[in-house]
């Protein structure tokens, strides 16, 4: 199927070849550009309605439900209904809030959401932009959301809101540094910092096939789940303590943009754990594009499946796991991927599990919660000083 591909890069290449022979320079150079601008701004919406109704539909066959069902065939135009309501909904913005914070906090948050998308490749030739530097983008450009959130909780003026926003601030800059050490390995395998590059580096086979790649793979995932504030990592938003979290004074489209920013970031994470580790758009037969998107979707569908099944982590276990486990093991994997590049033959399948296996073992142990014993209940006691039930 790369004909496919081909033929893509190839009419691309001569629609603008045509604009270079009637048009300047500039006037190209702007109209690639907006093609690449218009597509962002058409497939990340896309991706996030239908996201939205596909972890419905998930979540409610786990917990034995139908989900939606009533719109459309199949419910294929809840979206729509849903985005229609939120837009109609009265924005209702607290009197003592910050106007000025509370109306730029769902705007800014949706911004490094869409940004990140002009450095995943999507498929052969389906880069928006190849930076020579695509990794420390993403990374500088993902950390914008922190600041968004911790306006949206100040602006609010609400402390259910503050609380959560602490807590955003707290997880976010805690899974941001291993999730940031575990790519490390493979810019020094791939010796680039190109996300095409990374891909390219990735054709003799998987990075997460080695033992050194699957722990990466391991601790970027499950810190860009805590990231993108999802469960079982969701402490910001705990509707059982802080009513909704830093959103709480959000109505209308202002909650709306908080949803999509959330959703486009599930995709854009999986999309570069895609990229990391899992070869990008690289499979045999199908699509490239449609290689990367089964991927991509297949991430996602574990966040999913997170959801449907896994409680709530505690304020403590969730900092402990960041800094207790990951981290360090984050740092021991850095090593072990130099030992894995110096290495010959069996030896280095052999040393890399034997750092890895007993460091995960250990920083287990060490991040174990603290369970207090079972407490014996004992009863009054009969005439004869025997215990009549316990």
């Amino acid at each position: 199927m790369e004909y496919l591909d081909q033929l893509f890069v190839f009419a691309k290449r001569l629609m603008l070849d045509l604009l270079a022979r009637f048009l300047p320079d500039w006037i190209v150079l702007v109209a690639s550009m907006v093609i690449s601008i218009v597509a962002i701004l058409i497939f990340a919406p896309l991706t996030m309605m239908y996201l939205t109704l596909l972890e419905r539909k998930v979540v409610g066959r786990i917990q034995n439900r139908i989900g939606p069902n009533r719109v459309g065939k199949f419910g294929l135009l809840q979206p729509i209904a849903d985005g229609i309501k939120m837009l109609t909904k009265e924005d209702i913005v607290p009197f003592q809030a910050d106007p000025v914070l509370h109306f730029l906090a769902p705007v800014i948050i949706v911004m490094p959401a869409l940004l990140i998308f002009a450095v995943i490749p999507f498929g052969r030739g389906m880069t928006a932009v190849d930076l020579n530097i695509g990794i420390l983008y993403f990374i500088a450009v993902s950390s914008i959301s922190t600041i968004a959130i911790f306006m949206a909780s100040w602006g609010s003026r609400n402390k259910f809101s503050l609380l959560g926003g602490m807590r955003t601030v707290a997880q976010m800059i805690s899974y941001e540094v291993p999730m940031v050490l575990s790519v490390v390995p493979v810019i020094l395998v791939a010796e680039t910092l190109s996300t095409n590059a990374i891909i390219e580096a990735q054709s003799a086979g998987w990075f997460v096939w080695t033992p050194w790649g699957l722990a990466g793979f391991l601790i970027f995932f499950l810190c860009a789940v805590a990231e993108c504030n999802r469960s079982p990592f969701d402490i910001p938003e705990a509707e059982s303590e802080i009513v909704a979290g830093f959103h709480t004074e959000y109505s209308g489209i202002k909650f709306a943009l908080f949803y999509m920013a959330e959703f486009i970031s599930v995709f854009a994470v999986s999309a570069l754990a895609v990229t990391l580790f899992l070869g990008g758009w690289k499979g045999p037969w199908l699509p490239s594009w449609l290689w990367f998107l089964l991927k991509a979707y297949a991430l996602i569908g574990v966040m999913f499946w997170f959801r449907g099944t896994l409680p709530r982590f505690r304020v403590d276990q969730l900092m402990g796991l960041a800094w207790k486990f990951l981290l360090p093991l984050a740092l021991i994997n850095i090593f072990v991927v130099g030992f894995w590049y110096f290495s010959p033959g069996l030896w280095k399948w052999v040393g890399s599990l034997g750092i890895l296996g007993p460091s995960f073992w250990i920083f287990t142990k060490l991040n174990r919660s603290y369970v207090p014993e079972n407490r014996v209940y004992r009863l009054a006691e009969d005439e004869n000083n025997e215990t009549v039930g316990a």
